[in-house]
């Protein structure tokens, strides 16, 4: 294309009906990998009366999936970068339904906690490659930037679709049907994705794969998550301390091996780019608070508002339009507005959602806790999807599977994070607020029970019906409640200071580059157009 004797560049190829197709079937994957996150939260009572785990091993059916699929993103972004993304994108689709196939038949609690870690080895190789393949499918800005939008929306709607889809099957159906659920999806995938997905690879230069550096990231993962569960859960103990502290010396081998290797997994000067290192930062917070929040937002409408699971997951459905309005705004305003405002802005959006939580209380409207997750919930999915663009922005397309990798780890790390940390101030609080309450007439081994987790209060108000026992629940709510505030606070101060962080670093990052103007032809001969001309 000429303008006035001068070459300019040829815009961008715009993506068709095939492609927007294509990001559909990508789409579905994150759905049902992030639901599977969550499909749990109402299925483990059944999970515990049929295949009767222990406590340790019920702590593993919940967290195996999770230290998997962190464990090994880095590494499976960059095989998917070798080996081609839409090959790793289908041997790990059907890696996910075989393994949701052998957990939804599992006779046993050891069984499970396998197949749950071999579903998030599956979902690790899934995660980078639909969002490299994205970079691939769409190469207009403004069409990625949606495209982008929706992946991450597909994301948030599975989190907060598991639970819904989790209580509906077990109405009706046993356990293992909250797996099962996997497999049409993961068929319609195979058939779908050699036709409506581009393949894509780095080029034969005679790279070497990093096996070190692949051992060295889950190695540095593992324990850490590993130990930060096990503080949270049981307290200070030495051999928590002591994988955290190996945990981090590794991941410090990692980078370190990452600046010297020949052939590296992830290019480390990314790190050295604000607009690279600042949204990898608000996606690892942003799940921190998200999940953490959305622990107390189940317990609290299960066992203070007494819902039963499935009318729950529905109540919990009512935060989706705040979700689709933050996606909306973005949207239109990525182009106009620069990453600071935008994400800055999000944050503090979700910060006064926090603020909002601390209303909550028993008695209060059920539509203080809906108000406050909503706005949490919008804040998020819209510094969110500004921050994935920008993350797929800053790499390279050959780097474009270890740079979503980086991202979706840091993820991981903050949703397991706030799982563990935001989960373990509520039941500090709660632990020593029912620790005075010792009501006659009930067993203390019971009454010990009650002071461990409110499920526990509200199991031993059923088993021994009466006034003292409804004193004790009430007291539990109570107590709960004020955990959950705490939690709240915590999450506001984060969630402020991170917005005014983020307003600061990326204060000179322009706003997203807009699509580029259709070219059009000059009215006449010798008249020069406005547009440049085609040739």
């Amino acid at each position: 294309m000429i303008d006035n004797g001068l070459i300019s560049p040829t815009p961008p190829r715009r993506a068709g009906r095939k492609e927007w197709i294509g990001l559909a079937v990508l789409v579905l994957p994150c759905l049902l990998i992030s639901m599977d996150m969550s499909v749990l939260l109402f299925g483990l009572p059944f999970i515990s009366a049929s295949l009767k785990p222990s406590a340790t091993q019920q702590l593993w059916i919940m967290d195996a999936y999770g230290f998997a699929l962190a464990g090994v993103l880095i590494t499976m972004g960059a095989v998917g970068d070798r080996i081609g993304r839409r090959r790793l994108l289908l041997a790990g689709t059907a890696a996910f339904g075989g393994a949701s196939a052998v957990a939804a038949y599992a006779g046993s609690a050891d069984l499970l906690i396998a197949s749950r870690a071999l579903l998030g080895l599956a979902g690790a190789t899934l995660m980078p490659s639909t969002m490299a393949l994205i970079r691939n499918m769409f190469h207009d800005e403004k069409q990625r930037n949606s495209a982008i939008g929706l992946w991450t929306g597909g994301i948030v709607g599975g989190a907060t679709l598991g639970p819904v889809v989790g209580g509906l099957l077990l109405d009706h159906f046993w356990w293992g049907s909250v797996f099962l659920i996997n497999l049409p999806a993961m068929a319609l995938l195979l058939v779908l994705g050699p036709i409506l997905l581009p393949e894509f690879k780095m080029p034969a230069d005679g790279r070497r794969f990093d096996y070190a550096g692949s051992v060295l990231s889950i190695a540095a993962v593992l324990p850490t998550v590993y130990g930060v569960k096990q503080l949270a859960v049981d307290g200070y103990s030495a051999g928590a301390l002591a994988a955290v502290a190996l945990g981090i010396a590794l991941g410090i081998a990692f980078l370190i091996r990452q600046r010297t290797a020949a052939d590296p997994l992830i290019d480390t000067a990314l790190f050295g780019t604000t607009a690279f290192r600042v949204p990898v930062l608000v996606n690892a917070l942003g799940n921190f608070v998200m999940i953490g929040f959305s622990l107390y937002n189940t317990q609290y409408l299960q066992s203070v508002a007494g819902m039963r699971p499935f009318t729950a997951a529905l109540w919990s459905l009512a935060v989706l339009p705040a979700v689709s309005v933050g996606m909306a705004v973005t949207g239109t305003l990525t182009t106009r507005i620069r990453p600071a405002t935008l994400i800055g802005g999000g944050f503090l959006i979700a910060a006064a959602g926090a603020a909002v939580l601390l209303l909550v209380r028993p008695g209060n409207p059920v539509a203080v806790l809906l108000i406050g997750a909503g706005a949490v919930a919008c804040g998020m999915v819209a510094a969110q999807t500004i921050a994935g663009t920008m993350v797929m922005t800053a790499a390279s397309a050959e780097r474009a599977g270890s740079a979503s990798a980086l991202n979706e780890t840091g993820s991981e790390l903050g949703s397991a994070l706030g799982m563990a940390l935001l989960g373990s101030i509520g039941a500090a609080v709660y632990h020593h607020k029912m620790s005075g309450q010792t009501p006659a007439g009930i067993p203390a081994d019971a009454i010990a029970q009650s002071h461990q987790t409110l499920g526990s209060a509200v199991a031993v108000a059923d088993q021994y019906p009466g006034p003292v026992s409804r004193h004790l629940l009430g007291a539990a709510r109570d107590a709960y409640t004020v955990g959950f505030h705490v939690a709240a606070v915590t999450g506001a101060v984060l969630l402020t200071l991170t917005g005014l962080y983020v307003m600061s670093v990326l204060r000179h990052e322009p706003p997203l580059p807009a699509a580029p103007e259709k070219e059009k032809a000059p009215k006449h001969a010798g008249q020069r157009s406005e547009e440049p001309i085609s040739v």
